[in-house]
Parts: C-alpha cells; sequence; structure tokens
C-alpha cells in the first residue's frame, strides 16, 4: 500500500478507528501489540503517569508493600482527563493556525485527498500542508450529488460523476473563518480530470 493512492485512506481510517488510551490500574494488556501485560512507561519528564509508573517500581523495588489502588486509580482518570484535554487543545490550536494561513491563500489552487464523505459534504485535507476543509454539496453546481454510505462516495444523479473516500481533487478556499475554526472550499476537479 506504501505509495499508493488508498494508502492515506487507510491510514486515516486505521487512526480514527483506534480507541484513545486510558490510564488505568487495572490490567487490560496492550492490543496493538499483542502483550498480555504491559505498562506505560516512557520518559518521566513527559507525563505525570511515568512518574507514577517510575516511583511505583522503585518502591517496590525497595521491597515496599501495597498501595491503596484507589488513590492510584483517581490519579489514573485525573491523568488521561487532563491528557484527553491537552489533545484537544493541541488539535484547536493547528486548527485555529491553519485556518488562519489559509485565509492568505483564497486565490491558489490546492490538490487534496477526500477524506471524509457525509449526506451534506466532502472533507478534503490538502495534501501540502494537512489543512482540512468541506465542500458543501450544495456548492456543487454541476450536478444534484446524492450521498451513498456504501461507497463512501458522492454522486450525481444526472451525470454519475462521483467523487469518493480517497480521491484526489483540486480545492480553492472559499471561506476561512477563525471563530468557527471552520474551513470551507470550492472543488475544482478530480485530479484525474484536470
Amino acid at each position: 500500500m506504501v505509495g499508493k493512492k488508498e494508502q492515506h485512506l487507510i491510514d486515516t481510517l486505521a487512526i480514527r478507528s483506534m480507541s484513545k488510551a486510558i490510564y488505568t490500574t487495572h490490567n487490560i494488556g496492550h492490543y496493538g501489540l499483542s502483550f498480555d501485560y504491559y505498562t506505560h512507561f516512557t520518559s518521566p519528564i513527559r507525563r505525570y503517569p511515568d512518574i507514577m509508573a517510575h516511583r511505583l517500581l522503585q518502591h517496590y523495588m525497595d521491597n515496599g508493600s501495597s498501595v491503596k489502588e484507589e488513590d492510584f486509580e483517581e490519579k489514573c482518570s485525573h491523568s488521561s482527563d487532563m491528557e484527553n484535554l491537552a489533545a484537544n487543545a493541541e488539535r484547536d490550536s493547528i486548527k485555529y493556525m491553519q485556518i488562519k494561513y489559509m485565509m492568505k491563500q483564497e486565490n491558489e489552487r490546492f490538490l487534496g485527498v477526500i477524506s471524509g464523505v457525509t449526506e451534506w459534504g466532502i472533507y478534503v485535507e490538502i495534501i501540502s500542508n494537512k489543512c482540512e476543509g468541506m465542500i458543501r454539496l450544495q456548492d456543487l453546481k454541476d450536478d444534484y450529488y446524492v450521498f451513498d454510505r456504501d461507497e463512501y462516495a458522492v454522486f450525481g444523479r444526472r451525470s454519475n460523476k462521483m467523487y469518493r473516500l480517497g480521491d484526489e481533487v483540486y480545492v480553492k478556499v472559499k471561506n476561512a473563518d477563525l471563530v468557527k475554526k471552520h474551513l470551507d472550499f470550492y472543488m475544482l476537479g478530480l485530479r484525474s480530470d484536470i
């Protein structure tokens, strides 16, 4: 799949389908690594859960008695919540800066990949800068487009023209809204047609 058109699509879908890791005192192993036993352990300068793991290991290496599970479960839950908040803040700040950048690019043509298809529009991620925006179906003026859930695509009723997940398309900025953190594109067409 490396280097093929489908690579981006499969990579994106695989990442989106994975559940977000949570910190807990209960051993559930590691699905991706296929380990029955697993502990979070990286660098103590990165996250508090790393420090907890280091401290617990040292505690048990020093022949310490069992710690209270409830105390650590509370710390694990708090750490999971804080990591989610940080991830959301990072995602929001990246989106904000992408939209701010794209506001100055309204006359440029960009090559992108269709990253999502819904009843209301087509999501496109620009290949060169990873900015994602939407093309509303109502803005596709050459036909009346209908969403096909089974094909992950939209198709024109008269022309049968199809835009599907993973297709490369050219787009242009229609609207960049910093307040709503929303980016709208015009569809210029499939890469194969231009």
